[in-house]
């Protein structure tokens, strides 16, 4: 290619003329990515991605937080009341623009977060100083500059239209996962950057074993021939054993050999380099990256009915917790003024099953801290007018034998009443 042509090529990418990709330059990708790893592979997002353990680790953080119920309280004299007409409520559970839903756009900043360190999103405000929009901005099109004066940050962003952006601190949502100052003290840290010789691990094992299968399952090994065959006649034996056995396709094909040729492997088994046992191991070693019970993305080796309860609990609280309280703060710091702010609701990640929630319901309203209306709003059931008038101080219990309506009867495990047991007593005696 003339070298006016490769020029004029190369001007058409960087001013977007003539180009269907996003605004920025993508010739840049693989110089700014993160690097190659000692493995020898190249670690970015996207190839981090292709490996199912970090696939399924940021699918299950990113879905439980964009799923969540993004709640708006106010507090009050008489306490905290949830409000769902602020501007912002719809924003974050129905629709934050015109061309997503609520799920998506979350989902998307949440996932920008953990596989880039960074998720940012652009305010929109009325006339009125009301939040009426949120915009999802790439951190690859994101550049942040601090301002020297009074050390507020300015962002300039380019968009998938080509249209540039500068933006104040006060009109970015900006999201970081583990900001480090060695770093840039204005951006996060992802944890494929940070670790990215354990996912350049993980990566090569997976080429490996398909590199492996692709070529029949086969070890690899020599094909000896007789001193009087020539370099041709070499080739065309190598050419002609490899176009027989080598892919899935021709796995288990008996191969044939001209006369006085022989197959000597020379690589170790399967077996010897304990590849089974190292492709669970790089899950594991996932798993601790992003804080994940190996048990959420479907490594069921050392779990069972009882620790697996358990360990969605601690997804909840110590997986999950980081992440939601970054939104919540990011979200009051920036939108909401006292007495308003948010919080996700996680009674359906705690809940339960039915049997604990009835014990934690009656105990409860037995010492009189929850109330059977709100017993019936928590389980999305109809309002049932008065039934918090009904008296429930005259519950008798079956199992301790009290009774507090009356002050000389009481109802035993069988149902009978202590003061007509007492009278039976009395004339059998006479």
């Amino acid at each position: 290619m003339p070298k006016k042509r490769r020029f004029q090529k190369r001007a058409k990418a960087l001013t977007g003329a003539d180009n269907t990709t996003p605004a920025y330059d993508r010739y840049w990708d693989k110089v700014s990515a993160y690097g190659n790893a000692i493995a020898g592979v190249n670690v970015n997002h996207r190839t981090a991605e292709g490996v199912s353990a970090v696939y399924a680790c940021v699918s299950a953080i990113s879905e439980t937080v964009a799923s969540l119920p993004f709640c708006i309280y106010r507090n009050t004299q008489q306490g905290q009341i949830a409000t769902q007409t602020h501007p912002l409520y719809a924003l974050l559970n129905r629709a934050p623009n015109q061309w997503q839903t609520a799920i998506e756009f979350r989902e998307m900043l949440q996932r920008h977060v953990l596989l880039r360190g960074n998720g940012y999103a652009r305010l929109e405000w009325d006339q009125n100083g009301r939040i009426i929009g949120l915009v999802p901005m790439h951190p690859d099109r994101v550049t942040i500059f601090c301002n020297a004066i009074n050390d507020r940050l300015i962002y300039e962003y380019t968009d998938h239209r080509g249209r540039f952006w500068r933006l104040n601190q006060d009109d970015v949502l900006h999201l970081r996962y583990h900001p480090d100052g060695d770093y840039f003290e204005y951006r996060g840290r992802s944890p494929i950057r940070v670790a990215r010789e354990a996912v350049g691990l993980a990566i090569a094992e997976q080429a490996h074993g398909v590199a492996m299968f692709g070529n029949g399952a086969k070890l690899s090994g020599v094909i000896q021939t007789q001193s009087t065959t020539t370099p041709e006649q070499a080739r065309n034996i190598a050419q002609s054993f490899a176009d027989g056995n080598a892919s899935v396709h021709n796995h288990g094909r008996t191969p044939v050999l001209p006369g006085g040729a022989e197959f000597k492997a020379v690589s170790m088994t399967l077996e010897d380099a304990d590849f089974i046992e190292s492709r669970k191991f790089s899950v594991i070693e996932i798993c601790r990256l992003f804080r994940v019970p190996p048990v959420i993305i479907q490594s069921m080796e050392q779990a069972n009915y009882s620790n697996s309860v358990e360990l969605s609990r601690q997804f909840t609280s110590l997986t999950l917790a980081r992440h939601l309280c970054c939104w919540e703060q990011a979200v009051d710091r920036l939108i909401l003024n006292n007495p308003y702010y948010s919080k996700h609701d996680l009674d359906g990640l705690l809940r339960g099953d039915a049997a604990n929630r009835a014990s934690y319901y009656q105990r409860g309203i037995e010492d009189r801290w929850l109330l059977r209306s709100e017993v019936r709003q928590m389980e999305n059931l109809p309002v049932v007018p008065g039934i918090d008038d009904v008296n429930t101080t005259g519950i008798t219990s079956n199992t301790t034998g009290i009774n507090p309506n009356t002050n000389d009867t009481t109802t035993n495990t069988n149902g009978i009443t202590q003061g007509a047991a007492n009278e039976e007593a009395a004339q059998v005696s006479a």
